[in-house]
This record gives C-alpha cells, structure tokens and sequence, in this order.
C-alpha cells in the first residue's frame, strides 16, 4: 500500500496551493480518505475528510477555505486550499480508512509553508 501526496511548497499568505494523493494497493472507492496535518509542536489534526458517497466535513479553521474531493478513477484525492494563512504552515498527510477491515493506511507527508 503506498499513499503518495504531492503538492506542497511554499507560498504567500492569500494563495492557494492543491495537494494531491495517489493511492495504490487499496479498493480506493471503499476507503474514507482524509488529509490532516501537524505543525511543529502540535499533536496532528484532522484537516477535511471525504468518505466513499463523497460526504465532506472540514476543521472549522479550514472551512469555505479548503476543498476536498476525489476521483475514483485515478485513485486519487485532492486538497484544495484557498486563502491560505501562516498558521496553516504544516506537515500535510494523507490518511486512508476502510472501515469495514479496520484498516488505516497514511501516506508520507507533504510540507506547506505559508509565509507572511
């Protein structure tokens, strides 16, 4: 199984920047997909997840910023942010979970830095 994120980079506060993760060795299409994130010295939390009937919830600091989506046809879910702050600055994971085999899988970790 490999969840492979890519999109990060830095950028000023007030761009946008889109992480994608490509999934493979997984039933994509049964797997709830998230993205979290954990800043230096902060526990990692849970930035937006989209479950297989394409049901989305969001932090509240990320709402009607942040969207995600996916596409089960590329085995891939995006993440795209909008009016990006510093404090958004963080390691950026993409998680996979099937719930009916109790299986999680997390990919590597993209870096966004947003500067001011």
């Amino acid at each position: 199984v490999q969840l492979q994120a890519s999109g990060g980079g830095l950028v000023q506060a007030g761009g946008s920047l889109r992480l994608s993760c490509a999934a493979t060795g997984i039933i994509f299409n049964r797997n709830t997909m998230a993205w979290y994130r954990q800043a230096p010295g902060n526990q990692r939390e849970l930035v937006a997840r989209i479950t297989s009937d394409f049901i989305t919830n969001y932090a509240d600091s990320v709402k009607g910023r942040f969207a995600i989506s996916r596409d089960n046809a590329k085995n891939t879910v995006y993440l795209q942010m909008n009016s990006l702050k510093s404090e958004d600055t963080a390691v950026y994971y993409c998680n996979a979970v099937r719930l009916s085999t109790r299986t999680t899988y997390w990919g590597q970790g993209t870096q966004v830095t947003v500067s001011s």
